[in-house]
């Protein structure tokens, strides 16, 4: 199906542009969301007449945008989860809770803008991308951390997820024969 776009669209094209989607894609995205319109003269003639305005208000929400993403980039945000031991977490922090911790800081960032290729299950420090709009994507730092504590540690670069930190045990002293003996099936072998 071919389609007008109404804005820019990553990965498919500018403002105006005509291009061909598939067919479902231009059904259950582009045109409930209303960010494109099907490729036909009226609609070719109605784009025209409302070029000015959807381009000032494009302008416009790249502007706020912009205005979030200068406060908002590079900062850093602590999330206190349960882990286990090894660090793994017994949840996962996703998109949602992205949204949640930005929300509950004064920021208004949907679930949908923000990059999250797969939840994060385990601590440590964790950059995720923000895409504030189509022009505008920042990175934030994500702290995940047991306590405030651990994420005050983890912050200054202490590992707290390796041998060393979590039972004293200094992980380039470790053999793996110290663990196993690799002579013991060869005994069970010669027994038989």
């Amino acid at each position: 199906m071919e389609v007008i776009l109404l804005e820019r669209i990553a990965k498919l094209g500018q403002m105006g542009e005509t291009v061909k989607v598939r067919d479902g894609f231009a059904r259950n995205f582009l045109l409930p969301q209303g960010k494109a319109l099907r490729a036909n003269a009226a609609n070719k003639a109605r784009f025209e007449a409302e070029r000015a305005t959807l381009e000032a208000r494009n302008l416009e929400r790249k502007s706020e945008a912009q205005k979030v993403a200068d406060v908002l980039g590079g900062k850093s945000f602590i999330v206190v989860r349960s882990a286990g031991e090894t660090g793994q977490l017994y949840g996962s922090v996703a998109a949602r809770d992205v949204a949640d911790i930005l929300a509950a800081e004064g920021f208004n960032v949907g679930r949908n803008q923000v990059d999250l290729n797969n939840p994060i299950k385990a601590i440590g420090l964790h950059e995720v991308v923000l895409h504030l709009h189509s022009e505008v994507s920042i990175t934030i730092n994500l702290n995940v951390a047991r306590s405030a504590d651990e994420a005050e540690r983890q912050a200054k670069g202490e590992t707290l997820t390796s041998a060393d930190a979590i039972y004293g045990i200094d992980e380039d002293a470790l053999r793996p024969e110290d663990f196993f003996d690799p002579n013991a099936d060869r005994d069970e072998e010669e027994e038989a």
